[in-house]
């Protein structure tokens, strides 16, 4: 994918996304309670029991759960949160997964389903210019489907390596057109993108 292809692809799912409002909420109370773990987990659930509703049909996860989870990474959480997926590196991938299985422990539902989905919602609330949303159709299409959720943080961790190696790929593809650097390519990226994408970045 080049970078023109990028902009057209940004404006058909701004046209199309339906679930929007959601999202900035919950970005937005995530923002504003950061460091304080029982409001965070309280903005997490706004967005999982809107996006995951499917899912908890039968019951929410535990949101004392949640509170612990985040009380016990916020520090590991803080670094990452300052973090873009260019610098994705082989040494954060045990991290990721270590935080990709405990939180879908933490995550599952009273009858003790899991749901690798809703993990990867909440790592890209709590980072989101490094950890990328994750669904059923996302990871098919990148042929890194998870059969069993023992598996799903290998099949994420590759998701991730294949989104680094997409977005440097449209970053160079700008280059090659219109020259400059790294910085510039991202901020004339951004700068054609749908205005609440790039609101997204902020």
């Amino acid at each position: 994918m080049d970078y023109n292809r990028l902009i057209e692809a940004s404006r058909v799912f701004v046209k199309n996304e339906k679930r929007d409002a959601m999202y900035k909420v919950a970005t937005y109370l995530i923002s504003q309670f950061w460091g304080n773990p029982k409001d965070m987990a309280d903005a997490l659930g706004v967005l999982l029991l809107t996006w995951n509703q499917a899912f908890y049909r039968y019951g929410n996860f535990d949101f004392d759960m949640l509170e612990k989870w985040l009380k016990e990474n916020i520090d590991i959480l803080e670094r990452l949160r300052k973090r873009d997926i260019f610098d994705l590196n082989e040494n954060d991938l045990k991290v990721v997964r270590n935080l990709f299985e405990s939180l879908l422990e933490t995550l599952k539902d009273p009858k003790g389903r899991k749901s690798p989905v809703a993990v990867s919602k909440v790592l890209h609330l709590l980072a989101p210019q490094l950890f990328p949303l994750w669904d059923n159709k996302i990871a098919k299409a990148y042929e890194c489907f998870w059969y069993h959720s023992e598996a799903a943080s290998d099949k994420y961790v590759g998701f991730m390596k294949k989104i680094k190696n997409l977005a440097e790929s449209v970053i160079q593809s700008f280059i090659n057109a219109e020259g400059g650097d790294r910085v510039k390519a991202i901020k004339a990226i951004c700068d054609r993108c749908p205005q609440n994408l790039r609101a997204r970045r902020q």
